[in-house]
C-alpha cells in the first residue's frame, strides 16, 4: 500500500490584502457652508457687540438728562408750565373780544352834523371769521342831510370798512326831522380786540371800549 503524503499549503503572503488609504477632495459646497457658519458668528457677536455699547450710550444720556433737570427746581419748571398755559389761553381768549371803539372813531370823522345816531346794536356771525352786523337808528334834518350821508360813506377813506351801507325806514317827526335805519357790516379784524391792543401799542394812542 503506497503511503499517503499529507501536505501543507502555507502561503508565502498574508492572504489580506492591505489597501492604501484614499484621499477626498473638500467640496465647494462645504467651503460655502463653512464661510457662511463663520459669517453668521461673526455678525452675531458684532450685532451682540453693538447692542452692549448702544445700551451703555443710553444709558449714559439718561444719567446726563437727569442731570440737567436736577439743576433746575422742579417747582419753578411746574410753575412756569402753569404760567404758558394761563398765557394762551389769555390769547385765546382776547382774540375773540370785540372792540367797538374803531366803528365810533370811523363814524365820528364820517357824520355830518346835522345827522346823529340814537341807537346802536351789533350782532357776531356765528360761522368763522363771519362779518360783524352793525345796526343805529338816528334822525337827521332833512332828506338831503341822509343823501349827503349816504354818500359820505362810500367817498371817504373812513367809510371802507364799512360794507354795503344801507339807509331804510325813513320816516318824519313832528318837528319835520328824518329818523332812518341804517345798517352795515364790518370785517372781523377791524373790530378784533388783539388787533387793537397792538394798533395802539405802536401807535401810542389812547383807551377804548371793548365789548365781550
Amino acid at each position: 500500500m503506497e503511503p499517503s503524503f499529507q501536505t501543507s499549503f502555507i502561503p508565502k503572503k498574508p492572504m489580506v490584502q492591505e489597501r492604501a488609504a484614499q484621499s477626498y477632495p473638500i467640496g465647494i459646497l462645504t467651503v460655502i457652508a463653512v464661510f457662511i457658519l463663520f459669517a453668521v458668528a461673526l455678525g452675531t457677536g458684532g450685532l451682540y457687540l453693538y447692542k452692549v455699547s448702544l445700551t451703555k450710550q443710553i444709558g449714559d444720556m439718561q444719567e446726563q438728562l437727569n442731570t440737567a433737570k436736577n439743576r433746575f427746581e422742579p417747582s419753578r419748571i411746574t410753575e412756569l408750565q402753569l404760567l404758558d398755559k394761563r398765557l394762551r389761553a389769555s390769547s385765546e381768549i382776547l382774540g375773540k373780544h370785540i372792540a367797538i371803539s374803531p366803528v365810533f372813531e370811523a363814524l365820528s370823522a364820517l357824520t355830518l352834523k346835522t345827522v346823529r345816531y340814537t341807537k346802536f346794536s351789533y350782532e357776531l356771525g356765528v360761522e368763522k371769521n363771519a362779518k360783524v352786523v352793525i345796526k343805529l337808528g338816528g334822525i337827521a334834518v332833512g332828506y338831503r342831510s341822509v343823501a349827503l350821508q349816504a354818500d359820505l360813506f362810500s367817498v371817504k377813506d373812513e367809510g371802507k370798512n364799512f360794507i354795503d351801507p344801507v339807509f331804510s325806514n325813513l320816516t318824519l317827526d313832528d318837528k319835520g326831522n328824518v329818523l332812518f335805519d341804517l345798517e352795515f357790516t364790518v370785517d372781523p379784524s377791524f373790530v378784533n380786540y388783539k388787533q387793537m391792543v397792538l394798533t395802539k401799542s405802536e401807535t401810542g394812542s389812547g383807551d377804548f371800549e371793548v365789548f365781550p
